[in-house]
């Protein structure tokens, strides 16, 4: 592989005008195809298998028209002090909005009158309104939004307060503010970095491209495979953190081989062929970790997970082509005057050791402390992760000063908190022989319950074999009282089934975010063991060695963990949480654990492959165990480090969000990413190398004879030059090939 990278690295170098062409014909291209797209709807939100998705499914088959998986809205009005909301003029202001709200779009499925449909509370004091929408909440327009925000004014203008609940009001956070700021801050590091300014422009101009080839092509496809906002999200996030980290390591790799005196196109293509075989296999072990996301059975994660494998690949093609060829245009330029003579210092034999040396050299003299230091210590941040529990966020996790915050505070005052994830029970009554003596039973039996504070009568469809009964829990729907309300219905549907032949489930956003934790719960060991045992074989294919590939995969699982204490101690246990803004504790984002997984085992994976490989490469070339770590610690260190800083920046940027979710998402991605490259691959990986010495490379005689050699650390690149090949000959023999 080293020598096919090679010669695709000379010849990318040589015939840059083209290679520079034909990406920016493919981004101009995949521009027009966004752009001319029809606009996509959302994504359409399915959990197959799950009792809440088979209920959804059976309502809209009994009740066509319902709507059942629509979105919803409650506008809550609270009177004024000394008042009440069955008062004359306030009675007649809210039912002037009903009337509003009904005229007010298209996608509006019912409006209920709060004094007919029996939401107003005991003491008079707070009333809703409730409305439920043809559509979901993303393919809401922004009218029928807009009627919705501008339906309480007018009672706001006569004293009452009013505020807004419901998903109807949830679109996707606005993230173009952090990703600039990423940008801005990874600009900072790779100018530190490299001291040139071509140098450090060079890979964020490529991760822009092939992210903006990435994303343009998943809006240009979405409408036609049903892709949501989300997709271009993720993809745009994982495709401009490796974008920047796959150009980082060649460009680095460039300047070290102009640093021993190489000509420009054979450092381009020494470049390509060391350090892209890193960056081939470090993207496929992303591509893995973002395809496995499909074992989880939620079709709009694995089109998600599938969509950001594309970008990836795509950043891997632009690293292995684009990348040499912009070196071409750049010239001697990339090299700065400091790194000119930082380099020439290097060279000479009295030259101070950086600070990658030093720290190499102080893990060998300790590798046992270093080691134990780094397991302790993750060990004891870990701790929390045993007391894990997940769900997903409601209302109630939303900053106190937005109206679905405070409409959710208003309901929980006035009726309790239940009232804000009502459940609905679905009784299907076609194989009974007495449905409503079913149906009737099924209303006892959930009255009798406990944990129960209303059970609204049944209402049949017009077939008479279809009834829904809604269900009011005494306490807040992300609670685990609540969870146990659903399983206490469900294990008595049981009951009734077998005595009376009529189906029960339980349904409602409050089911289905609990059907949902399960079903992430029940796939997070398969596609660990997916994820890790694939990772594994290929890195064992890229190191010949069983030890290093064992040791890479139990150091993520580590830091992995250690993260998600990490995350349990701030934003489930509240500590330090008024620094990171959480107002609100409570249950863990049930995808939160598969997606830190899939993403930072990419990443942790990158810079395994990229300080490794050097070492695997000094010791192949002759080295001791010793001296190999001392050298990949040399060359690679300081450009890890970099990396890491990078996608630190890039994702902690997103804990200044309002949402809870994406600050959750950035706080877990930022501190994993710490974790993995400071405490594991900066750390734990030399100080397990040291303890093993020439062990660490050893690999048995059958399984080296089976394993495929793709010679990443170019050991046969090295054999061919040192065989003098022909000036060029490289090109012709690829063009040939």
């Amino acid at each position: 592989m080293a020598t096919f990278l090679y010669k695709l690295g000379r010849l990318a170098f040589r015939r840059r005008r083209y290679v520079a062409l034909i990406w920016v014909a493919l981004l101009a291209l995949a521009g027009f195809g966004a752009t001319s797209a029809a606009t996509a709807t959302s994504s359409s939100f399915s959990i197959p298998g799950t009792e809440a998705q088979r209920a959804f499914d059976l309502l809209d088959e009994r009740f066509p028209g319902g709507s059942a998986d629509g979105a919803t809205a409650r506008v809550v009005f609270k009177a004024p002090e000394g008042e009440t909301v069955t008062a004359a003029a306030n009675k007649a202001e809210i039912q002037d909005i009903v009337g509003e709200l009904k005229s007010g779009s298209d996608q509006i499925a019912s409006v209920a009158d709060p004094y007919q449909a029996n939401a107003v509370s005991k003491d008079g004091s707070t009333a809703y309104i409730s409305v439920s929408y043809k559509v979901s909440s993303m393919e809401l327009t922004d009218g029928t939004r807009e009627a919705l925000e501008d339906a309480g004014h007018d009672a706001q203008s006569s004293g009452m307060k009013v505020e807004i609940g419901g998903d109807a009001l949830q679109v996707m956070p606005e993230t173009g503010a952090t990703e600039i700021i990423g940008v801005a801050i990874a600009a900072v590091v790779l100018v530190i970095t490299f001291g040139s300014l071509i140098a450090a422009g060079l890979p964020l101009l490529t991760a822009l491209i092939g992210v903006g080839i990435g994303v343009s092509t998943i809006t240009a496809l979405a409408n036609v495979l049903d892709l949501g906002s989300t997709t271009s999200t993720l993809a745009m996030m994982i495709g401009l953190a490796v974008g920047i980290d796959y150009a980082l390591f060649i460009v680095s790799r460039y300047r070290a081989e102009l640093a021993e005196g190489r000509e420009r196109e054979e450092a381009a293509g020494r470049a390509v062929g060391t350090a892209g075989s890193a960056v081939v296999f470090a993207g496929l072990t992303v591509v893995i970790a973002l395809v496995g996301l499909a074992v989880v059975n939620i079709p709009m994660l694995s089109k998600m997970g599938f969509a950001a494998a594309g970008t990836v690949a795509i950043a891997v093609l632009i690293a292995l082509t684009l990348v040499p060829a912009m070196l071409g245009f750049a010239g001697k330029r990339v090299m700065g005057r400091r790194a000119r003579k930082a380099a020439e210092a290097e060279n000479k034999p009295e030259a101070k050791p950086n600070m990658g040396t030093r720290w190499a050299r102080f893990v060998l003299r300790r590798p046992v402390w270093v080691l134990l230091a780094g397991v302790i210590g993750l060990g004891a941040i870990a701790v929390p992760a045993a007391s894990l529990e997940m769900g997903l966020p409601d209302d109630g996790a939303q900053p106190k000063s937005t109206t679905q915050r405070q409409a959710y505070d208003m309901l929980s005052d006035g009726f309790g908190p239940g009232f804000n994830g009502p459940l609905m029970v679905v009784v299907d009554t076609r194989n009974s022989s007495d449905g409503k003596a079913a149906v009737n039973r099924v209303s006892d039996e959930i009255e009798g319950s406990g944990g129960v504070t209303a059970v609204t009568p049944a209402t049949f469809n017009k077939a008479g074999d279809t009834a829904t009964i809604t269900v009011i829990p005494k306490d807040r729907p992300s609670s685990v009282e609540t969870e146990n309300v659903v399983h206490a219905i469900r294990d008595a549907g049981e009951t009734v089934k077998s005595d009376t032949g009529a189906e029960v489930l339980v349904t409602g956003a409050t089911a289905m975010n609990i059907d949902f934790s399960q079903k992430m719960n029940d796939a997070l060991l398969p596609y660990l063991a997916l994820v890790v045992g694939l990772a594994f074989l290929l890195l064992m294919v890229v190191f010949r060695s069983v030890l290093v590939p064992l040791k890479a995969a139990l150091g993520f699982l580590l830091s992995v963990v250690a993260a998600l204490g990490a995350v349990v101690a701030v934003f489930q246990w509240g500590w330090l949480g008024s620094l990171f803004g959480v107002e609100q504790t409570g249950p863990i984002m049930s995808m939160m654990p598969i997606f830190m997984v899939g993403v930072v085992f990419g990443l942790a994976m990158d810079y395994e492959v990229f300080l490794v490989t050097r070492m695997r490469e000094a010791y192949v070339h002759g080295e001791t165990p010793g001296q190999a770590i001392v050298t990949g610690f040399k060359h690679g260190a300081r450009v890890v480090t970099a990396a890491a800083v990078i996608m630190m920046a890039v994702f902690a940027g997103f804990i200044g969000s309002s949402e809870q979710m994406i600050k959750m998402i950035g706080f877990s991605l930022a501190i994993a990413v710490f974790f993995d490259a400071f405490v594991v691959r900066m750390a734990i990986v030399p100080a397990v190398l040291a303890l093993l010495g020439r062990r660490a490379w050893w690999l048995p005689r059958w399984l080296d004879r089976v394993l495929p050699n793709v010679d990443v650390e170019g050991e046969g690149l090295r054999k061919d030059l040192a065989g003098g090949p022909a000036e060029g000959g490289g090109e012709r023999e690829l063009i040939r090939a």
